[in-house]
């Protein structure tokens, strides 16, 4: 597994600034938290989705095209990291 967060810079109110990942062998994500600018956040598996919060269908693209769109700041984190993220969002 790998662990990425990105940081999205934007104005939107109803859109997550922080996305964190944990990804399998073929860049899908297993695991995803969402992290809204007034505290909020909300969590997806392949069990459970949360309202605005659910796994991609596709992919994840390479961090290096993550980083290529200015909105974006892709970097990779430990599973320890992502683990506290994951415990810290309530189901």
């Amino acid at each position: 597994m790998k662990y990425l967060k990105v940081i999205w810079v934007h104005s939107f109110p109803n859109d997550p600034i922080e996305l964190f990942m944990e990804l399998d062998e073929q860049e899908m994500e297993m695991r995803k938290v969402h992290v809204y600018r007034d505290g909020r956040r909300q969590r997806a598996d392949r069990e459970l989705e949360d309202e605005h919060t659910w796994l991609a269908y596709c992919p994840t693209p390479p961090i290096e095209e993550i980083n290529s769109d200015p909105q974006f700041l892709a970097s990779w984190i430990t599973d320890k990291e992502f683990e506290l993220e994951w415990d810290r969002t309530p189901r």
